[in-house]
């Protein structure tokens, strides 16, 4: 089944830091809507709806419809400030996309597999997750929600690097990574656990590259 998200928002009138403040108190979130050879647009948004929409992660991996007045922007969710430790969201930034042009976005990783892959079920060993996400470029149309990663034939002291993610046809890492490179850093890796025996400092994935 397709997700699909919207949102509503109102042109916002008055700006600065007290102005949002007081939005917030009111329950509402301040945005900024950009990109598309158009000036930014200050809005403002339920932050309940926001809050709602926020519960299914791909989200931010989407191309979401944002409703302004009458019209019907096709964005991608940007930047999301949020309290350090209040369960609210401060600001939100959306960038306006076309159809025929390439964006940029982080998309989660999902790795597979996990219990099950060969450094973890016969060698004892441990994943070592060193990255969460990626950012990827690719048109709208073809934008993953998440990138699959299967541990399944990973062995002990193994590592998967960013040049061996497999991506969906259309969809390329946003930098060129060379493999073997120092940008070719380690996604996952298996390692000895603690207290498992053997070699650990031979077995532990460096999570630099």
């Amino acid at each position: 089944m397709t997700i699909t998200f919207e949102l509503n928002a109102e042109p916002r009138g008055k700006l600065g830091k007290g102005a949002s403040r007081r939005l917030r108190r009111t329950g509402q979130v301040p945005a900024i809507l950009y990109g598309g050879g158009q000036e930014p647009q200050p809005l403002v948004l339920s932050h309940q709806d926001v809050l709602n929409q926020m519960k299914n992660e791909a989200i931010y991996s989407h191309v979401l419809t944002l409703r302004v007045d009458d019209r019907a922007e096709s964005v991608v969710l940007r930047d999301l400030q949020r309290h350090p430790f209040k369960p609210t969201i401060l600001h939100l930034d959306f960038l306006r996309v076309s159809a025929d042009r390439a964006l940029r976005a982080h998309v989660p990783l999902h790795f597979v597999n996990e219990t099950t892959a060969r450094g973890v079920k016969l060698q004892g060993g441990v994943v070592n997750r060193a990255l969460i996400d990626v950012e990827i470029e690719c048109l709208p149309s073809v934008l993953p929600e998440f990138i699959e990663v299967d541990l399944g034939d990973l062995g002990l002291g193994e590592t998967i690097h960013l040049s061996q993610l497999k991506l969906p046809d259309g969809v390329t890492l946003a930098s060129h990574i060379e493999p073997g490179s120092e940008t070719d850093v380690v996604v996952v890796g298996i390692q000895q656990a603690r207290g498992g025996g053997g070699d650990a400092d031979e077995a532990a994935v460096p999570v630099a590259g």
